[in-house]
């Protein structure tokens, strides 16, 4: 109290800074002021910061582009202030699967602090020399392209070498290349093991055939999903004569699916016990709707490949002959994607083929995980 007043102390004013981006921040403006590569020994005699600080955020700086270092391990400013811009042209906005694809690599971008720009081949081979162009002309740093017709493969390609631009292709290999996708002959074989035992344990071993339901356009890597699967079914039940296992092309197409697999089925009538291996999801669930669509469910037993949601929930079905997938982990390709286009980038030695994680579930894996 004072001359009968009281007196009341203001609080300090709060501050809401974030101590660790504060630390960030005096480093990148320290960097900002040297005109020659610096030590990071160099650095924290200057800012003071631990040493174990210092090397998690430059390490962070140079991930997300704001530096680089040296061969010597002295770090620099990059000249260019821009971020990192990635192009993904998807396969079809209307694939679930590429919808899965093009999720996750978003979702990854953004973490990364990476620009990403999305394009729709939209399953037209026009569309995506299209959007090659398209990402030519933007100027991105990196390309990553998810088409399935080999013969547009190489032109488009070409158009994204000859402008010097890093290219990852999923799922089909292209040129000028680093591919990121399923090993597809391992995959088929695992679909192939499924269907086998299901023949041995739920119809004595009987087989009349084996379809294959395959996407020619994309080329012998993509069909050895089918290849693999009828060699697995071949090596538990040698016993089915060659003549047996026929290979459909269904274009990678539910509708297509379902018309071919319909025609097969009402020009053999009699067969009750039919094993069919899809390239994917979706034309599974083309040759299922066949076989509801003529009451012959207990006749087929049909396994897909990368486990989208409806194929899942078929699975999952007591009576559905949709029996099993090959789950891709699609979640997992936008980080690895990311991680595998930053490490191009860099300058640093990447592997010619990355294959994705892989897993098979049927209708008793689900039941175990629920």
């Amino acid at each position: 109290m004072q001359g009968g007043r009281i007196l009341v102390k203001k609080a300090p004013k709060r501050l809401y800074l974030v101590p660790i981006l504060s630390k960030a921040l005096d480093i990148l403006e320290l960097m900002q002021g040297e005109k020659e590569p610096i030590s990071l020994e160099a650095i924290y005699q200057q800012t003071r910061i631990s040493k174990t600080t210092v090397y998690r955020i430059l390490k962070t700086f140079v991930h997300r582009g704001y530096l680089a270092q040296t061969q010597n391990g002295l770090y620099r400013l990059v000249s260019r202030p821009k971020k990192i811009l990635f192009g993904f042209a998807a396969q079809s906005s209307e694939m679930p699967f590429s919808e899965a694809v093009r999720a996750s690599l978003q979702s990854a971008a953004s973490a990364a602090g990476v620009d990403l720009l999305v394009l729709d081949n939209r399953y037209d081979t026009e569309t995506a020399l299209r959007n090659a162009d398209e990402l030519v002309g933007q100027h991105v740093d990196l390309a990553i392209e998810f088409q399935t017709d080999q013969q547009v493969a190489p032109i488009l390609a070409d158009k994204i070498s000859g402008a010097g631009i890093p290219l990852i292709a999923v799922e089909m290999p292209h040129p000028h290349s680093t591919y990121f996708g399923v090993d597809n002959y391992r995959v088929g074989f695992e679909a192939g093991e499924i269907l086998a035992q299901h023949a041995i344990t739920q119809w004595k071993s009987q087989v009349d055939w084996v379809i294959g339901l395959e996407l020619e356009e994309a080329g012998p890597l993509v069909q050895s999903r089918i290849t693999g699967a009828f060699e697995a079914v071949r090596k538990q039940l040698p016993e089915i004569p060659v003549e047996c296992f026929v290979r459909l092309d269904a274009r990678g197409l539910r509708e297509k699916s379902y018309k071919i697999v319909l025609d097969f089925l009402r020009r053999h009538p009699k067969d009750r016990h039919i094993l069919v291996a899809s390239t994917n999801d979706t034309v599974a669930l083309g040759a299922l709707q066949a076989a509801r669509e003529l009451k012959r469910e207990k006749d087929l037993a049909i396994v897909g490949q990368d486990c989208i949601p409806e194929a899942l929930s078929e699975i999952a079905a007591p009576r559905s002959c949709f029996i099993g997938s090959i789950s891709h982990e699609v979640e997992k390709y936008g980080p690895e994607l990311i991680s595998l286009g930053l490490a191009i980038l860099r300058g640093q030695t990447v592997a010619p083929y990355n294959y994705a994680y892989h897993r098979s579930v049927t209708r008793e894996s689900l039941q175990q995980e629920g």
